[in-house]
This record gives C-alpha cells, sequence and structure tokens, in this order.
C-alpha cells in the first residue's frame, strides 16, 4: 500500500483500529480475554495515532502517544475525561496482559470494556 497524503495516512490508521477492534469481538467469542485486552487497547491506540496524526503531532512511543492525547486532546476538554481514562487502563492493562506472568483477565472485567471502546472510537471519528 502507497500512501501519499496525510489524509491517507489518518484513514489507514483508522481503519487499522477498526479492524483491531473486529478482532477483539471475535476473540470475545472464544473467551480470549488477555487478547481481547490486548487488541482493544490497540483499537484505541490506533485510533488516536490517526488523530494525532490529523493535527500534525508526532510520537515515537506508546507512552508518548498517551501523553500527547492526555495533554493536547483530554485535559483541553476536545475528548472527553472518560476516554482518557479509558485509553490509560488499557494501556496499563495490555501491559500486565502481554509482560505479566501468571496473570489472567476474565469476562467480567473484560467484556464491558468492548462497548466502551466502541463509543471511544466513534468519539474519535469525529474528530478526524
Amino acid at each position: 500500500m502507497i500512501i501519499s497524503n496525510r489524509e491517507e495516512y489518518v484513514n489507514y490508521r483508522f481503519h487499522r483500529a477498526e479492524e483491531s477492534y473486529e478482532e477483539a469481538l471475535i476473540l470475545a467469542k472464544e473467551e480470549r480475554w488477555n487478547a481481547v485486552i490486548n487488541r482493544l487497547y490497540y483499537a484505541c491506540f490506533y485510533a488516536v495515532i490517526a488523530l494525532l496524526i490529523k493535527n500534525n503531532i508526532s510520537t515515537q512511543t506508546h507512552d508518548g502517544a498517551r501523553t500527547q492525547f492526555g495533554l493536547i486532546f483530554v485535559k483541553t476538554g476536545i475528548i472527553d475525561k472518560e476516554s482518557g481514562k479509558l485509553f490509560s487502563k488499557l494501556f496499563d492493562y495490555r501491559q500486565k496482559g502481554d509482560y505479566g506472568d501468571l496473570f489472567d483477565y476474565d469476562e467480567e472485567l473484560t467484556k464491558p470494556l468492548i462497548n466502551k471502546v466502541n463509543e471511544f472510537l466513534i468519539e474519535i471519528k469525529k474528530h478526524l
């Protein structure tokens, strides 16, 4: 795929967000909760990257994206605080789930996050 301008790159990143969300839904049916958390986080991450790219803001790391998103969009009220908290929570959950030993998420914690991430994506898309 060749991306020739910023708008195409924004669309590409947001499409990746939507794909990651769809993957989370598939994994939830199989009750693969750690993998669901991973895909939900990446859905939000790719959406945030699309938003940052749209606004000509570059970052080099996941933490950098989280920081810029918080400073530029959440603290200013462009994006609601609950969305900022969700993204940070998923960042932490993903770290534990992917890198922590003997750590497993369950349906009770994970299932409610699915709808919250869908709302997050809808909110981000409004700003693209």
